[in-house]
C-alpha cells in the first residue's frame, strides 16, 4: 500500500503530513488507518511532546472520499464512514499530546471535523473553508459534536447550511482555528518551540482539561449521531447529490 501519511521525527516534534493529493487528501479508509498509525508512532515516542498535522498539496482535507462508494453497499458504507469519523475525532481528542494542525491550502467538509479536533490550528491567510454536507443532501452530524463547542453560534448557524466558503480570518474571529497567517512555518516553529518546553505530564493532563467536556458529549451523542448521519446518506437526497457531485453537475432533488 502507497503511503498516504508520511511520519517524520524533527526533534520533540512529530510531522505527520497528509500525502494524498490525488484526491485532494480525502478521507479514505486507507488515510485514516495511516492517520491511526501515525499518531500511535507518536504516542509511543517517549522523545515526542507535540504532533504537528501538515500536507501536500494545495487541499489540507476535502472530507470524505466519495469515490469510494461505488461498489459497495450503501447503507453498510455509511455505518463505517459515520464510525470511521468519531473513531479519528477521539483519537486526536484522546492523544496525551497535542497536535497542532499547519493548513496552507483549503478545508472541506469532514476536514473541518480534524481541524476542530486539533488543539492548535494555523492557517495560511489564502486558506479557505467550507461545511458543504447539506449541497450533497447530508449535514455534518459527527463533526457537529466538535465544531459547535469551537465556534461561535452565529458562524455555525450561517455556514452548516450555505455551505459558503470563508477564509482563514474569519475562522480565526468565530474560534474555529487559532492563528491566520502570511508565514505558516515561521508560526508553527514559534509554537512548537514553546510547546516542547512543557513535561509530557504537564503536557497531558493540561490538554485534558481543554477536550473533557467534548469527550463527555462524544460519550453521550456520539452513536445516535452515528446512526443519523448514516441514514442521511443512504437517502434518495444523498444518492442524488452524491451522484451529481461525481458527475459534476447540478443535482435534481427530489421533494
Amino acid at each position: 500500500m502507497s503511503a498516504l501519511v508520511t511520519y517524520e521525527r524533527d526533534g520533540a516534534v512529530a510531522r505527520l503530513t497528509l500525502d494524498s493529493p490525488h484526491n485532494r487528501n480525502a478521507l479514505s479508509t486507507a488515510l485514516v488507518e495511516q492517520l491511526h498509525e501515525g499518531l500511535t508512532r507518536a504516542s509511543a515516542d517517549e522523545g515526542v511532546r507535540l504532533v504537528v498535522l501538515g500536507h501536500t498539496g494545495g487541499t489540507f482535507c476535502a472530507g470524505a472520499d466519495l469515490s469510494e462508494a461505488a461498489g459497495r453497499d450503501p447503507s453498510e458504507l455509511a455505518v463505517d464512514r459515520a464510525r470511521e469519523m468519531t473513531r479519528l475525532l477521539r483519537r486526536i481528542l484522546e492523544l496525551r499530546l497535542p497536535v497542532l494542525a499547519a493548513i496552507d491550502g483549503h478545508v472541506r467538509a469532514g476536514g473541518l471535523g480534524i481541524v476542530g479536533a486539533c488543539d492548535i490550528v494555523v492557517a495560511g491567510n489564502a486558506s479557505t473553508f467550507a461545511l458543504t454536507e447539506a449541497r450533497i443532501g447530508v449535514a455534518p452530524s459527527i463533526i457537529s459534536l466538535i465544531l459547535l463547542p469551537k465556534m461561535t453560534a452565529r458562524a455555525a448557524g450561517r455556514y452548516f447550511v450555505t455551505g459558503e466558503k470563508f477564509g482563514a480570518a474569519q475562522a480565526a474571529e468565530m474560534g474555529l482555528i487559532t492563528v491566520a497567517t502570511n508565514d505558516v512555518a515561521t508560526t508553527v516553529a514559534e509554537l512548537a518551540s514553546a510547546i516542547v518546553q512543557g513535561s509530557p505530564q504537564g503536557l497531558a493532563a493540561s490538554k485534558a482539561l481543554t477536550t473533557a467536556a467534548v469527550i463527555d458529549d462524544f460519550e453521550r451523542r456520539a452513536e445516535k449521531l452515528t446512526q443519523e448521519s448514516a441514514a442521511l446518506f443512504v437517502s434518495d437526497e444523498a444518492r442524488e447529490g452524491v451522484l451529481a457531485f461525481l458527475e459534476k453537475r447540478a443535482p435534481r432533488w427530489v421533494s
